[in-house]
């Protein structure tokens, strides 16, 4: 077996069919097997595999174990000599696994690799967020420092002055096209070597886990390198963080499933890379503040006590 493309599934079933409709279409020259990793959706994708994909192999986890966990699970199971994993949000537009097949196959020092991946597509063909640089909690404390304070002023505008103040200052997840080495490349496209390197650490629930999987790799003087022609569309990579919204939704962003998991996954990777206790005491106090904001209060509260253990 060459490839195995591992899929993490929790509640996505349109998305998913339209995946692996892309993958069984546009995948030729190889063999490969489909691994899905369902984390207990309740939406019928489990049984959308079964009756429109019976050739892929189905993992029903019964429980949302997060991203690293899910993909250990499809991990345990691969045959291929190389893995594949990929979001449920994509679509392959070309032959996108063969082309990294025969990337690695013809690179000059195999060795060297650690993980490939491809610049990232949005709905409207344009490059989107396909790579990242290794966080730094010097980065983590100045960004937790502004969102405290611009959830702070968000917040009185409200309260004091019954009025919305527009995000003005939001960041766009879009980026430029780019070529070959980078720090870690995004999740929803990575293709590596079946290989001990290839399991997450499951103390993450998500985020972060790819970025800690490949400066492991980086530790090893394993390359990650972004390779021209997969052509692959993230249809989540081109969401924005708040362009133009009205302070309310703003806070509220602060309390979204996504941000608190990114936050409680970020402190996981500096205190696992031994950082400053001081500095890492400090972050959570300031995410603390964050919370107890009484807009996201009731969201936010039952996550304190992960705050508090990380």
């Amino acid at each position: 077996m060459d490839v195995s493309v591992i899929i993490v599934n929790y509640n996505t079933k349109d998305l998913l069919r339209n995946c692996l409709e892309s993958v069984f279409t546009q995948t030729q020259g190889i063999q490969f097997e489909v691994i899905v990793s369902d984390n207990g959706s309740g939406d019928g994708s489990q049984d959308m595999v079964r009756e429109l994909f019976p050739q892929v192999i189905l993992i029903e986890n019964n429980a949302n174990l997060g991203f690293g966990s899910a993909n250990n699970r499809g991990l345990d199971h691969a045959q291929g000599k190389y893995i594949f994993y990929l979001n449920s949000d994509t679509v392959l537009l070309n032959n996108a696994v063969k082309i990294f097949f025969d990337y690695w196959e013809n690179f000059p020092d195999k060795e060297s690799l650690g993980a490939l991946g491809a610049n990232l597509l949005d709905a409207d063909m344009e490059v989107i967020h396909s790579y990242g640089t290794f966080p730094e909690l010097r980065n983590a404390l100045y960004h937790s420092s502004r969102a405290l304070y611009g959830v702070v002023k968000l917040s009185l505008g409200k309260f004091l002055f019954r009025k919305e103040i527009p995000l003005l200052n939001a960041a766009s997840e879009r980026t430029a096209y780019k070529e070959g080495d980078v720090d870690d490349i995004v999740g929803a496209d990575l293709f590596l070597l079946n290989s001990p390197l290839a399991r997450f650490d499951e103390g993450f629930f998500m985020y972060c886990e790819e970025t800690d999987m490949q400066e492991i790799m980086c530790s090893k003087g394993k390359r990650r390198i972004l390779i021209p022609g997969p052509k692959i569309i993230h249809l989540c990579g081109a969401s924005s963080s708040g362009v133009g919204k009205a302070s309310s939704d703003a806070v509220q962003y602060f309390a979204t499933f996504s941000s608190i998991h990114y936050n409680l996954s970020l402190i996981y990777y500096f205190r696992k890379r031994r950082q400053s206790k001081l500095g890492i005491f400090i972050l959570k106090s300031l995410l603390f503040c964050i919370w107890i904001n009484p807009l996201i209060w009731k969201k936010t509260r039952k996550f304190i006590p992960q705050l508090v253990r990380k």
